[in-house]
């Protein structure tokens, strides 16, 4: 397999199959609700959508050593795959209706959250890119004999090129509170303009 094959299979299509299921599992729920005529259901699947991502920031929290509950590899996974099953909620929840404020707040919320899951996939398949390449090209150094000065010297801008990879969540966590921000409009709007029964 040649390297740009590999670097394709590993690299780029995980990313695309993620974001890819997403919007397929999406518009497969909302098709089932409208043909099994259980539309009202949508309405609902904000509430744990929310919850679900909400839940996902225990592992933004262990990170910054607010908790320490947790192994951080562990809380990976879940932040990954809470985020992603609450995104499908909220996004089946938004298909549902887009009529007055309610509809318009509950768009701007997805749209960003639709950017924060991308940066997010895009942040971890950059982020293991990037060190996988400089653990390669310190494995490949180190079978060449050299010292470890010499190793520093010679990986000292993939280093760099990695730390700024690194910040990556420099970007991802405004939108995060982008996403939070429209939804608590959202969520709010309901409060004040649902007529609840």
């Amino acid at each position: 397999m040649s390297l740009k094959a590999r670097l394709f299979s590993r690299e780029v299509l995980p990313f695309y199959l993620a974001l890819g299921a997403l919007a397929v599992v999406t518009v497969l729920c909302d098709a089932l609700l409208h043909y099994f005529n259980l539309v009202w259901i949508g309405r609902y699947l904000g509430i744990p959508g929310v919850l679900l991502i909400l839940g996902s920031f225990g592992y933004s929290l262990r990170k910054r050593k607010l908790i320490s509950a947790g192994r951080p590899v562990q809380l990976l996974r879940w932040h990954e795959g809470m985020a992603w099953a609450g995104s499908l909620l909220v996004l089946v929840h938004a298909g549902i209706h887009f009529n007055a404020i309610l509809g318009w707040l509950a768009v701007l919320a997805v749209l960003a959250m639709l950017v924060n899951v991308a940066s997010g996939l895009t942040g971890k398949f950059l982020l293991d890119r990037a060190r996988r390449r400089l653990e390669e090209a310190r494995q490949r150094m180190r079978q060449q004999g050299l010292t470890a000065a010499e190793l520093e010297d010679s990986t000292y801008w993939d280093s760099l090129t990695f730390d700024a990879v690194k910040q990556w969540r420099a970007v991802h966590f405004p939108i995060t509170l982008a996403f939070g921000v429209f939804s608590l409009a959202h969520i709010v709007a309901v409060f004040l303009f649902w007529g609840w029964k």
